[in-house]
């Protein structure tokens, strides 16, 4: 029976995992994240992956950093045919990686050598791109550069968000793991070096990234909302307050009046302007402080604080 370690945390990487347990691979064990605070009362919660570990009594490691920890130590002592990785999101020691007897590979989210680095759903769909993808890559030192083994692509939709490309794009790579893992095992397996004129980058998104610029295209503005959705959000400076776009339609029209301004206030519409002329019609919003809420919902508590043609929007 072939052995793995498995290294990861997130939803994305939990199905992966189940996956390689059902068709009857030894994992070893699982590194994931240390459990993390989540929510309001902050509770201690173990990650997706962890959880599928511990459903099938599969021993978890779980260091904070993994260089140079007891926890890597472990992994070595263990000497698997393969170290697979999706999504584990710390850099893993050469000494860790030559470990493994066969290989160590990572199933990486997008086409690479597009999009190296922590947050590539993200920019596929901020930036609008029409696919996107998973690559099977030989891990290397350097950040998402190893040698391509597989790779396949899929469309992103107008209505894809961060969440709706992370479950495809974790179906995807679990199937073409299952496709590509005996295909290494075999030997029978034509590795593709990345063309290093073609790489970008796509690191993790900070703070100051998630506020919307409407000086945008209103095709663009609702990529970038869709690209940070549902985590971490995006908002606006609306009317003074700080404001999450949880949903938006692109809008035909066109208009003459600058970005970020009203166009349409109605009892149940709010259409603002964007960059080259476009309309973008709100939905559904977030206001600092209030759950979210329908646009004829927010509608209703600011009675007839917007005006069309007032500049509502903070650029």
């Amino acid at each position: 029976m072939t052995s793995i370690v498995f290294m990861g945390t997130p939803e994305f990487s939990a199905p992966i995992l189940e996956a390689l347990i059902q068709h009857h691979y030894e994992v070893k064990a699982v590194v994931t994240q240390p459990d993390r605070p989540v929510g309001r009362k902050h509770v201690l919660t173990a990650s997706p992956v962890k959880k599928v570990a511990l459903a099938h009594d599969i021993e978890v490691l779980q260091p904070e950093k993994i260089g140079g920890s007891e926890e890597m130590a472990r992994a070595i002592e263990l000497a698997p045919d393969f170290i697979v990785t999706a999504a584990f999101g710390q850099f893993l020691p050469t000494k860790l990686l030559k470990s493994a007897k066969t290989a160590a590979i990572n199933v990486h989210a997008s086409l690479l050598p597009k999009y190296r680095g922590g947050a590539p759903v993200h920019y596929a769909v901020m930036n609008n791109d029409a696919k996107t993808g998973v690559s099977i890559i030989y891990m290397v030192k350097k950040m998402d550069a190893g040698d391509i083994i597989s790779q396949k692509s899929i469309p992103i939709e107008k209505t894809d968000d961060v969440g709706s490309m992370f479950d495809k794009l974790s179906v995807l790579g679990r199937d073409l793991l299952l496709e590509t893992l005996p295909k290494l095992i075999d030997g029978d397996v034509n590795p593709v070096p990345q063309d290093e004129k073609k790489v970008t980058f796509s690191p993790t998104i900070k703070p100051a990234e998630e506020e919307v610029d409407f000086s945008m295209s209103a095709v663009m503005v609702d990529a970038k909302i869709r690209g940070l959705r549902p985590f971490p959000t995006s908002y606006i400076i609306l009317s003074g307050t700080r404001t999450k776009l949880w949903d938006v339609t692109v809008l035909p029209e066109k208009t003459d009046l600058a970005p970020g301004k009203v166009v349409v206030h109605e009892k149940h519409r709010l259409v603002l302007s964007t960059g080259d002329h476009g309309t973008l019609q709100i939905n559904a919003l977030q206001p600092a402080g209030k759950p979210k809420q329908s646009i004829t919902d927010f509608l209703n508590g600011t009675e007839d604080a917007l005006t069309e043609g007032e500049q509502v929007v903070k650029l």
